[in-house]
């Protein structure tokens, strides 16, 4: 199964999505594959993202802030945008050859305060992540693709409407 988490500039919670659910999926041996992309990519990761995985001893390697037509080839059978306005714009159509869900989660990044303070909320979303590839992973090797898709309701993610997501 191969999944893009889909950020507008794909440079912390799409990267951190990707980052975690690769670890999960290599430590569970699944057949899961996972990048991400953005609509309007920033072209670097931010700096704190890469910390984030650093401190959680995630691997880094391979992440880059890339567009989502870099996967117009690649069969995507899961498209997750994971911020609000990523949701708001037209996909590709490309796109509807798979699943495609709405999982908002709270950019880090973008919070007010202190150092400190971001990287207890980096904390948090990784630890959210986290979870939520385990069950992901378990439920596609147990279950099958859908009951994978379904286990990510659990956190909050919601079936898109194909029809109208798409240009």
């Amino acid at each position: 199964m191969n999944i893009l988490f889909i950020c507008t500039h794909n440079r912390c919670r799409s990267i951190l999505a990707e980052a975690v659910f690769r670890q999960q999926a290599n430590l569970s041996n699944s057949s899961l594959v996972v990048r991400s992309a953005g609509s309007q990519p920033a072209g670097i990761v931010h700096p704190e993202s890469l910390d984030a995985l650093e401190r959680h001893k995630i691997s880094r390697e391979g992440l880059n802030s890339q567009s989502w037509n870099d996967f117009e080839q690649w069969p995507c059978h899961l498209a997750v945008t994971v911020c609000n306005s990523a949701a708001q714009e037209a996909c590709p159509s490309w796109l509807q050859q798979g699943h495609s869900v709405h999982w908002s989660l709270q950019d880090p990044s973008s919070l007010p305060g202190d150092r400190g303070e971001r990287q207890a909320a980096f904390d948090t979303l990784i630890a959210t992540l986290e979870e939520a590839a385990k069950h992901f992973t378990k439920n596609l090797q147990q279950n099958g693709e859908q009951a994978a898709i379904r286990s990510l309701e659990h956190f909050g993610a919601v079936q898109n409407q194909q029809s109208s997501h798409y240009a």
